[in-house]
């Protein structure tokens, strides 16, 4: 059975461990990580979940994503999501998500990759992922205008896309400083 660590509101550890399947008690969130990997050519690696997986079955959806199991760093989550979902083998040890979003009961961090793969040689994880391919900004919101991606907000994926390139929110230097 599969455990995840509780965090108080400021993201401490409390100590604290919740089984799958179990209602995060008030008071207390998991943590939960997505990877967005790009390729060079500015495209998001996309996944179609497997259409017999509870939650959002058959719609496509950003590379990869989970919860943190209890122990599990940020990093060592995502690391384990991308590597157990599309076979990537990726380490994110020392780096920052390009955001973290909080939702009722939990903390998402999201990071966002640059780096090719060859979809042909990726060994998707069966249970959860049926395929997978590389879809442009544009690709994507007509899919979720279809519905056939997870519906996320369409700004959503647009900042996802801006900040594959970005580290933050700016986009130049401060002039006066």
């Amino acid at each position: 059975m599969e455990s995840f660590d509780l965090y108080d509101v400021n993201r401490n550890l409390t100590g604290k461990v919740l089984e799958r399947g179990n209602k995060v008690p008030e008071g207390y969130y998991r943590l939960v990580v997505h990877v967005c990997v790009f390729g060079k050519d500015g495209r998001m690696l996309i996944q179609r979940r497997q259409p017999f997986k509870s939650g959002w079955s058959g719609m496509w959806d950003i590379t990869a994503g989970g919860s943190a199991l209890a122990g599990d760093t940020s990093q060592q989550a995502a690391s384990r999501e991308l590597m157990e979902e599309v076979g990537i083998d990726y380490n994110l040890e020392g780096m920052r998500p390009a955001m973290t979003i909080y939702f009722d009961g939990g903390f998402n961090d999201i990071y966002t990759i640059n780096t090719d793969v060859d979809i042909d040689k990726l060994q998707l994880q069966t249970s959860e992922v049926e395929q997978v391919k590389w879809a442009t900004e544009e690709e994507i919101l007509e899919m979720l205008k279809k519905k056939e991606f997870v519906l996320y907000k369409t700004s959503f994926i647009s900042l996802l896309f801006f900040l594959r390139n970005h580290n933050g929110a700016f986009t130049h230097k401060d002039p006066t400083k």
